[in-house]
């Protein structure tokens, strides 16, 4: 195990098992069925799914942690590894490009000190995130927003007519 997974493992409260059991206790009859909301669950706890969150969901649900893996790599909204502690998703889809969001997501790189054009590293990692590890930006599929576009989802945040000159501003704020 890293450094980071042991970290991790070692920081499970007594409140987040708590939380973990009143997940599984809704699914009797399929306990596999718990699988996502216990990653959902980890990733909000942790800001990411590593090895010890693998390993102590599988053996919560007695499942391999095969059965875990693939779930965090097949659906990209978790992580292997630590994003910002804000995540700006700019929706990339037609309404959204069509209204200027390829721009927006340049100034909100731009603004937070990314460069606009560095390319995400595919599911399970972390999107580009600044220098100072407060911010990471990167595109995202429909929003469904289409009639406010373009749009954005800074952490569980809707923005939404987001115009390209006032990123900055909306940065600072969230400085």
């Amino acid at each position: 195990m890293t450094e980071t997974t042991t970290r991790q493992a070692d920081q499970i409260a007594p409140a987040f098992v708590a939380a973990a059991d009143e997940v599984v206790a809704r699914y009797p009859v399929s306990i596999r069925s718990a699988s996502l909301p216990l990653l959902h669950l980890w990733q909000n706890e942790f800001g990411f799914v590593d090895d010890s969150g693998i390993e102590w969901i599988s053996a919560r649900l007695g499942l391999v942690p095969i059965n875990i893996l693939e779930l965090v790599t097949f659906y990209p909204w978790f992580r292997r590894e630590a994003a910002g502690r804000t995540i700006i998703r700019v929706c990339r889809t037609l309404s959204c490009a069509m209204a200027g969001s390829h721009e927006v997501k340049e100034k909100f790189c731009e603004a937070v000190g990314l460069d606009p054009h560095a390319g995400h590293h595919g599911f399970g990692c972390a999107p580009p995130t600044s220098p100072d590890g407060k911010f990471s930006v990167e595109f995202v599929e429909c929003l469904a927003s289409c009639g406010s576009a373009p749009v954005a989802l800074v952490n569980d945040d809707l923005i939404e007519n987001i115009r390209p000159d006032a990123v900055a501003a909306l940065v600072e704020k969230l400085k």
